[in-house]
């Protein structure tokens, strides 16, 4: 039994012009450091441009991409996808990524927090659910959502409704803590698929 902290990547999906996702995303890091039990890692798809055009045999350009953000989630055990919607679903930035990646996803959980209009992103969170499905993750059942999000935070970057939020953010933590380390010990005894 591993008794070193969890990996968790919290990946900051929108690449979009004065984008409001950092400040729901550097929240959601400030939780999960100070829930304890993970080691978090922030991976913002604005600092990695991957294209949409996948191939077996990348480009130079690409393959360096690739070697900044594929081992980043090949270590993590456990995933926070933190994504706005866009026209009833996730920016293609994000789409990019899952794509691009098979095996890194493998037998781990997935925690998705969405923010947006006055739907939250709950569209743009629920279409990744089956997607995740299919790459052999495990989408966590709660899940948070910001509706009218730049009216939910402080100009500190706060929620303002802080006790709500703080609650969804631990039964979120707790949920990936126990799959993350259930599935961590399973992998470890037997790789996945083999």
């Amino acid at each position: 039994m591993s008794t070193s902290p969890l990996k968790l990547a919290v990946i900051l999906a929108s690449v979009r012009e004065n984008r409001f996702g950092p400040t729901v995303a550097n929240w959601f890091v400030k939780k999960a450091e100070a829930h304890g039990g993970f080691e978090v890692d922030l991976i913002d798809l604005a600092e990695h441009e991957l294209p949409y055009v996948l191939s077996h045999q990348p480009s130079a350009e690409v393959t360096e991409t690739l070697s900044k953000v594929t081992p980043r989630l090949e270590q993590a055990d456990a995933f926070v996808v933190v994504t706005p919607e866009y026209n009833h679903s996730f920016p293609a930035s994000l789409k990019s990524l899952i794509d691009w990646h098979y095996t890194q996803w493998q037998a781990k959980p997935v925690g998705l927090v969405s923010y947006g209009g006055l739907s939250g992103g709950l569209r743009s969170a629920e279409q990744l659910r089956p997607i995740f499905g299919e790459l052999h993750a495990v989408p966590v059942r709660e899940q948070i959502s910001f509706h009218t999000a730049w009216e939910q935070f402080d100009e500190n970057g706060q929620p303002k409704d802080e006790t709500g939020t703080s609650i969804a953010a631990k039964t979120q933590l707790d949920q990936l803590g126990w799959w993350a380390d259930a599935l961590r010990e399973a992998r470890a005894r037997k790789p996945y698929g083999k």
